[in-house]
């Protein structure tokens, strides 16, 4: 990576952009603010501000890099989760072979940090975004970019907006996870055309095949697995084909952040083919990992043996309005918490310098800037509290918010997280 465009970020000015930093940082700059090393609940910090625990973000990346090691998988976890630089360069740091992105502008974001592996799990057809890509490969021979081919269609629109350019750009066909599932090849037959499709260009290389186990229809670990099987076997045949003469290595990928478990175990069962095969897992949410869906979905949940990833995200809000005894109102709402697969889940209470479990209270919905908050009786609420919040869907936290805290467990802010949505 990029060590001159990360130091960049640390001389971005703080002023209104951010939401949350203290109104009286206005005109220092990142690295000046973090070097000051504030407290978030003392430091003047405004509700509501969203927190990532420095502490736990560590423990998450060590503990998929130790996973991804103890089970012989390359590891490129999805960018879309956080688009944020500082954390791929940590991603890397811990082992990371490269990162994962859906779409080409996430690619000029990864490529103006220096990420020099991206795959992209996604189709290319857009001739600019082609165009673009082919020149980032002709200037830097270090960059290798793959992404998904999923018809002959794609192929010959990506051969016609590629003509002419120097590098041959990598593609793996993509299986869907089954009929009604998202983008992919439905059947075998249809990925050998398409395969073929490939083969017939002099501007694209087929590197392997792929495609995500989290759209198997009514995935169950059973279901997960026939279809991993049947993401392997298409490797294999293609292999006994001669469809991966000339490669240094066959890229077999998977794995989003519910069944890495099971990608593998399967990844494991990989008969040995005519070149090296890179083994390659994909899951993202694991950097902050959240209080609601992943908590629930986590492999770790079936394999604790291995470990637990923590939630590293917490949202502060405070209370603005008591209006009845059993109803309270805070400042942080629909631009401020994910919502998409679960409300903010109510978890401590800060008052006076002291932090106390949120007993009897509990978040019911969200308006654009307010949490609804339903007390039970005896729940000890009071305006000017604080409210700490879990939050669940790691994707849509990170895109609230463009620069982000990194506090450790007092509340010392050592760094602060920029992200590019």
């Amino acid at each position: 990576m990029s060590s001159e465009a990360l130091d960049r970020l640390a001389g971005e000015r703080v002023d209104h952009r951010f939401k949350g930093l203290p109104p009286d940082a206005d005109g220092l700059t990142v690295g000046e603010l973090a070097a000051q090393r504030r407290n978030l609940f003392t430091g003047g910090f405004t509700t509501p501000v969203l927190a990532l625990s420095a502490e736990r973000l560590e423990h998450n990346l060590r503990l998929m890099e130790a996973y991804a090691a103890r089970h012989g998988l390359a590891f490129a976890p999805h960018g879309k989760t956080s688009m944020a630089p500082q954390l791929f360069r940590r991603q890397i740091e811990r082992g990371a072979w490269g990162i994962t992105l859906a779409v080409p502008h996430q690619v000029r974001v990864a490529r103006a940090f220096g990420i020099e592996r991206v795959f992209l799990a996604n189709e290319l057809v857009d001739p600019a975004a082609l165009r673009w890509i082919a020149a980032e490969l002709a200037a830097d021979p270090a960059f290798r970019f793959v992404c998904y081919v999923d018809s002959v269609r794609g192929v010959r629109l990506m051969d016609a907006a590629l003509r002419g350019t120097p590098r041959p750009v990598e593609v793996v066909v993509e299986l869907a996870g089954g009929e009604g599932a998202r983008t992919g090849v439905r059947t075998e037959a249809e990925c050998a055309a398409v395969a073929d499709a490939v083969a017939a260009t002099a501007t694209l290389r087929l590197a392997g095949v792929a495609g995500y186990e989290g759209e198997v229809p009514r995935a169950d670990p059973e279901r997960v697995r026939a279809w991993l099987r049947r993401l392997v076997a298409l490797a294999v045949d293609f292999d006994r084909a001669g469809r991966f003469e000339g490669l240094g290595e066959i890229v077999v990928s998977a794995g989003g952040s519910a069944w890495f478990d099971a990608v593998a175990d399967v990844f494991a069962e990989l008969p040995e083919l005519s070149r090296p095969v890179l083994r390659l897992l994909r899951s993202g949410a694991y950097v902050s990992h959240d209080d609601g869906h992943y908590r629930r979905l986590t492999p770790f949940n079936r394999v604790p043996e291995e470990g637990a990833l923590e939630p590293a995200f917490r949202l502060w809000a405070q209370v603005v309005s008591r209006p009845s005894p059993d109803q309270a109102f805070v400042n942080a709402g629909k631009r401020d918490a994910a919502h998409d697969l679960d409300l903010p889940l109510a978890q401590v209470v800060r008052r006076d310098g002291e932090e106390r479990p949120a007993t009897g209270v509990t978040v019911t919905a969200l308006s654009d800037q307010h949490a609804w908050v339903r007390t039970d009786p005896g729940a000890d609420l009071e305006v000017g509290d604080w409210l700490g919040m879990g939050l669940s869907h790691p994707c849509t936290s990170f895109d609230k918010w463009p620069l982000i805290p990194l506090a450790q467990a007092d509340g010392t802010v050592v760094d602060y997280i920029r992200t590019f949505f």
